[in-house]
C-alpha cells in the first residue's frame, strides 16, 4: 500500500519510514498536517500514520479535515501517541475521526498488525463503494442479479458478500399504501366467509324445518 507518514520529528518520521518500507509499504512523507493535505491533494493515500502533537496542524486536527473531503476513498488513520495518553484524549482522537492508536516507541509488530487490520478494512470499504455504486435490480420484483446471472433478493446479496444480517420493519408510505390495503382485503374477506357461512348455516337450518 501507499502510506503517509506525518511526523514533525526528523529521526521519528525517519524511524517510521523505514520500518513501513520494511513491512513492504510505499511511503510518501510530510512534517505536519499541513504538508499532509498538501499529499493528499495531489497523492493517492489509503492509509496516514500520523503523529498527534505537531506544530502547524496537528493529528486530530488533520484527521478531521481528512474527513471532511467531500466524495474521496475512505482513508484509514492510524494516529502515533504516546503510553501516557489518558481515555478522554482517545475518545477525542476517535471521535475526530481517527480508526486505531499506535503507541510510542514504535513496535514493528504492532504496526503490521495495525496496517494488516487497515487492508482489510479497506477492502471491505472497497466493496461497499462498488455494491453502492452498481447493483442490477429488477424494476419489479427487486431482487439483485448476482455475477452468475442468477436472481436472488437483496438481504441474501449482501450477506453473502459482507455477512450483514438485516431485521425489516415497513415504512410509513409503505404502511399506509400497501399494508393497509390488505388490512382492509382480509377484513372484507373475512366479513364475506361469515356471511357466507351464516347463510349456509340458515339454509341447513331451513332444510331440517321442511324435513
Amino acid at each position: 500500500m501507499q502510506i503517509l507518514a506525518v511526523e514533525d520529528d526528523p529521526v521519528a518520521r525517519r524511524v517510521l519510514r523505514q520500518a513501513l518500507k520494511k513491512l513492504g509499504h510505499d511511503v510518501i512523507e510530510a512534517e505536519d498536517g499541513v504538508a499532509g493535505l498538501n499529499v493528499l491533494a495531489r497523492e493517492k493515500v489509503r492509509v496516514i500514520v500520523s503523529d498527534w502533537m505537531m506544530p502547524e496542524m496537528d493529528g486530530l486536527d488533520f484527521c478531521r479535515r481528512v474527513r471532511e473531503r467531500p466524495g474521496e476513498d475512505y482513508v484509514y488513520f492510524i494516529l502515533l501517541t504516546s503510553r501516557t495518553a489518558s481515555t478522554e484524549n482517545e475518545r477525542e482522537a476517535a471521535d475526530a475521526g481517527v480508526d486505531d492508536f499506535l503507541s510510542k516507541p514504535l513496535d514493528v509488530n504492532e504496526l503490521w498488525m495495525r496496517l494488516r487490520v487497515a487492508e482489510r478494512i479497506l477492502q471491505f470499504a472497497t466493496q461497499v463503494r462498488t455494491l453502492e455504486a452498481f447493483l442490477p435490480i429488477c424494476s419489479y420484483c427487486k431482487k439483485v442479479r448476482e455475477d452468475s446471472n442468477y436472481w436472488t433478493q437483496i438481504e441474501s446479496y449482501i450477506n453473502t458478500r459482507t455477512g450483514t444480517d438485516f431485521s425489516h420493519s415497513v415504512c410509513p408510505d409503505c404502511y399506509k399504501a400497501v399494508v393497509l390495503p390488505e388490512l382492509e382485503k382480509l377484513k372484507a374477506d373475512a366479513a364475506k366467509a361469515r356471511e357466507e357461512e351464516a347463510a349456509r348455516a340458515a339454509q341447513d337450518s331451513a332444510s331440517s324445518e321442511a324435513l
